[in-house]
């Protein structure tokens, strides 16, 4: 077999005094997502579901909360690290589809960027890469604006190293 699918899903607490990072993009908003490191839920959904593609396990297993080193770690950093596992694996993203649900701020206009940022980082085209954004509509805690989460499925295809 020549392909293999994996899929993430990530969400943090929004809480005041951080940034909002999401796929690599800082966005101008009042509260930032909690975490470890930057806690950008687009990128740790994607880097789930490609160490889940080829059965390495979780981004949590590479870079444990508990360790101090991760604190405040560039997601996008990880990607590429990330990225790196899965090639030495002979294994490469084919496409990536993803949602990012949040109430707020609006995503659309960031959309292009961020797509660009996860392209490039993962040595992809932009239009291998596909994100969308969508509120819950007022429902559970993402709807009661207290967190973000996102939702990523990724495509490999085996390559000879």
């Amino acid at each position: 077999m020549n392909l293999r699918i994996g899929n993430g899903y990530d969400i943090h607490k929004l809480g005041p005094g951080r940034p909002l990072i999401l796929g690599g993009v800082k966005i101008n908003h009042e509260m930032g997502l909690l975490g470890h490191s930057d806690a950008d839920v687009l990128t740790h959904a994607i880097m789930d579901a490609m160490l889940g593609a080829v059965s390495l396990g979780d981004i949590g297993h590479f870079f444990p909360p508990s360790d101090p080193q991760w604190a405040g770690a560039d997601s996008i950093e990880l990607l590429n690290r990330v990225n790196h596992l899965v090639k030495a694996s002979c294994w490469q993203v084919s496409n990536i589809d993803s949602v990012v649900v949040a109430e707020r701020p609006k995503l659309k206009p960031h959309i292009k960027e961020m797509r660009s940022r996860l392209a490039a980082t993962l040595e992809l085209q932009a239009d291998q890469v596909s994100i969308k954004a969508t509120t819950n509509e007022k429902l559970g805690p993402v709807g009661r604006e207290e967190g973000i989460a996102a939702y990523a499925v990724v495509l490999l295809n085996k390559y000879e190293g």
